[in-house]
């Protein structure tokens, strides 16, 4: 089992910055740190072995174990501010949209602190809303409504305590009345504390405030559902202003005017948040006079339907007014928030590669991997290796495999590693987006700024296939060690990089080869490859699946990416209906192919089919024979077929396929070199986005789609891409010392691409 884990605060960084590492250890001895370039991850007896090279760092050496918790759950938090001061009586309301009201005591608004009083409206252990208020000595009472709430229900909860009879007043009122369902209820009650409303602890929405730690904000109880339109008033409204108020727009809640329906209600609104305003920040907007603005925590989902959504309009930025929902889940998770415990200045001398902060206590050890990129401006290599950290990001402590349906789809057995156990039992490192929320909705945003356990050397994605079971950092590992013993010189980029700095970190480069699935795409990083590709470029697809969800990264916070997984594709959840659009930028999502951008504009091929046993070798097909492509054929014997052995399913063709298709925009003159067809077995199925009825007959050994197709094309400028169409393709590099066809074919390849020499399209 694992005592010790770690994440850096960057993935990415240049010769003389500084990268800072954060540690959690259960261990009581202390831990060495190392660094070491890692040149290949896979620990597969069959391949060339697990290979790292210890290098020199400043901040070597020896570092006291600590554990360091984590606190998932998301929140808005506003701070304590005078215009807070003076409350005696109160009123707070708000829509809800609980989806775990049985769960246990959640918070809905509080301004609570445990040892000096205050307020917290609540849903309590029964389900049911109600008020807590404490006198800060000691005092407690809490009035419920008594009737539990019905999930994925809207109600109006409203609660309020009259400081002149001491009378507390619960309220709930189902949006929807369902036959025979009792949802209503109101509850009055005299209490006999006062409560103590001036407690200097900050208003919380979808939780309550525990403690302080330093600046930082540790909230306790928190809330899984959607909250809308909260508000909190200086007295007990009667039922009719309670009515016009929950009525009234956000924009007549400043108004002073008669002419506003809440015009005399407006003295005495201390907060009236709206949810629907700056949807793609952090904050959380008061839109009353005293602008009451907080900061949402650990990344609730927002740009989601509210209580006044009506389905004549799925694009949130087209009626705001009808997104003004945020959805928490006590499972949220954005940053671990661990305070570091050492840094590293790179040192000038180290090349660019793949590296990582090693991590050894006794028996235990951990790998915290990190990439060093060129000095700005400075490349040291004519090729870059594209490393896709975004779909690192997707895939961080997926669950996948630990239920029944996906186990399933392997067609054999999965085999879970500590790694794979320790995710499952440690929830609170935060989940990927093939996840769900423990209330069921999807999970769409990924953090980096965590430890992502499956992102490590050695580590085996569902272990037992034959050969090995490598997907993403380990397989993309493949390619790194085929280029050293190749001896090609590279340099490495990442996701985020590209993103950040798009086509000017391309420029200076004749090849970028990409890893073996960069799945995850943003528009910034889609269009740079395409800008790429048409200046001169010569792009290495080496993958398979590639390019097929677009997502964003967010304006403000560093290291986050967004799905909507909207429309078709392999989806392990739905996004709901209305919900499709991005809340990061506003941008429709989903997949690239109902963006009007299938991976075949970029790359000529797109994702067909997948499946994980076994994988094929790939043979030529009469497109080998032209004569643009004698060059990716040189030194190997006509009909041979590539990749007849590997690491990832024994052949070059597997796990997941990508297919040429002229509908798609494969380009009229690429040339199909070589297709798996008619090698695959029934496990490979077909993608759900080519299907437009029922139909059977689409396993790999019947369907035509079931297939990956090897494509080479020129483009303008002079410019060239090759792809491979397999995630195991780059398995097949190494055996027979690297001697092999498929290693022939991608060392063909890239010394054509470094040529110079323009390439010229039929």
């Amino acid at each position: 089992m694992l005592k010790i884990v770690g994440y850096p605060d960057r993935f990415s960084v240049r010769p003389g910055e500084t990268i800072r590492f954060m540690v959690s250890s259960e261990l009581s001895a202390p831990y060495r740190v190392d660094f070491v370039r890692i040149v290949h991850g896979d620990v597969n007896p069959d391949g060339p072995g697990f290979k790292e090279i210890r290098v020199d760092g400043p901040t070597s050496g020896s570092y006291p174990s600590r554990f360091q918790a984590i606190h998932p759950g998301s929140c808005a938090v506003v701070a304590d501010n005078p215009k807070l001061a003076g409350l005696s009586s109160f009123q707070v309301q708000a829509m809800i949209w609980p989806t775990l009201p049985a769960r246990g005591e959640q918070g809905l608004i509080a301004k609570w602190s445990p040892d000096r009083g205050g307020f917290a409206l609540v849903i309590d252990e029964t389900g049911a809303p109600a008020l807590r208020v404490a006198d800060g000595s000691g005092g407690v009472n809490t009035i419920s409504s008594s009737t539990p709430l019905i999930a994925r229900e809207w109600y109006r909860i409203v609660a309020s305590f009259d400081a002149t009879t001491n009378t507390v007043i619960v309220t709930q009122l189902p949006l929807f009345d369902h036959p025979l369902v009792s949802a209503k209820a109101r509850v009055e009650e005299r209490i006999d504390i006062t409560p103590q409303l001036d407690n200097g602890a900050p208003m919380t929405i979808g939780a309550w405030f525990e403690r302080a730690e330093g600046a930082r904000v540790i909230t306790a109880g928190h809330y899984d559902g959607k909250i809308d339109a909260p508000r909190l008033l200086r007295r007990p409204l009667s039922e009719p202003e309670t009515e016009a108020l929950a009525a009234a727009a956000s924009h007549h809640l400043r108004a002073t005017s008669f002419a506003s329906p809440v015009a005399a209600l407006v003295a005495d609104i201390v907060a009236a948040w709206d949810f629907s305003q700056e949807i793609e920040s952090t904050r959380v907007c008061d839109v009353s006079a005293n602008r009451l603005d907080g900061d949402i925590h650990n990344l609730p989902t927002r740009a989601v339907k509210g209580h006044t959504w009506t389905g004549e309009e799925m694009n949130w930025r087209h009626r705001p007014e009808q997104y003004g929902a945020i959805h928490f889940h006590h499972d949220d998770l954005y940053d671990a928030e661990w305070k570091p415990d050492f840094d590293l200045t790179v040192p000038t001398d180290w090349r660019s590669g793949s590296y990582a902060a090693r991590l050894t206590c006794g028996e235990y050890e951990e790998h915290v991997p990190f990439f060093v990129i060129p000095s700005r401006g400075k490349p040291t290599a004519k090729l870059a290796f594209l490393v896709p950290t975004a779909s690192y990001m997707a895939y961080a402590n997926e669950h996948l495999l630990m239920t029944g349906e996906a186990a399933a789809g392997l067609g054999r057995l999965a085999v879970f590693t500590a790694r794979d156990m320790y995710v499952n039992e440690h929830r609170e490192i935060g989940y990927s987006l093939y996840d769900y929320h423990a209330d069921g909705s999807g999970v769409c945003y990924s953090s980096r700024l965590r430890p992502i356990i499956n992102m490590r050397p050695k580590y085996q994605f569902g272990a037992g296939m034959t050969g090995s079971s490598l997907h993403q950092y380990n397989a993309d590992t493949h390619i790194l060690d085929w280029l050293e013993a190749m001896g090609h010189d590279y340099d490495v980029i990442t996701d985020e990089d590209l993103h950040d700095e798009g086509m000017t970190l391309l420029s200076d480069y004749h090849v970028v080869m990409t890893g073996t699935h960069p799945e995850y795409y943003s528009t910034a990083m889609l269009d740079a490859l395409h800008a790429f590709k048409h200046q001169g470029g010569r792009l290495i697809y080496m993958g398979g699946n590639g390019f097929y969800w677009r997502i964003a990264f967010h304006r403000d916070l560093p290291g986050v990416i967004e799905v909507r997984r909207a429309e078709g594709g392999i989806r392990t959840w739905i996004a709901e209906p209305g919900e499709y659009h991005h809340s990061f930028t506003g941008e429709y999502g989903g997949m690239w192919l109902r963006q009007g951008r299938p991976p075949q504009t970029l790359s000529g091929v797109g994702f067909t089919a997948q499946g994980f046993d076994l994988s094929a070798p790939y043979k030529p097909t009469p497109d080998s024979q032209d004569p643009r492509a004698a060059f990716i054929f040189e030194g190997i014997a006509e009909g041979a077929l590539i990749g007849d052995s590997g690491l990832v399913g024994g052949a070059a063709g597997g796990f997941e396929l990508d297919r040429a298709d002229r509908r798609h925009g494969t380009p009229p003159h690429a040339l199909v070199l070589a297709t798996t067809m008619g090698g695959h077995t029934d496990t490979y199925l077909v993608v759900p986005e080519e299907l437009h009825i029922t139909a059977a007959n689409i396993t790999g050994t019947s369907s035509p789609l079931v297939r990956a197709d090897m494509v080479f094309f020129e483009t303008p400028g002079g410019g060239a891409v090759f792809s491979t169409g397999s995630i195991a393709f780059a398995g097949s590099l190494s055996p027979n010392e690297y001697r092999n066809n498929a290693s022939r074919v991608i060392d063909n390849v890239v010394r054509r691409f470094l040529d110079k020499t323009a390439f010229v399209a039929p």
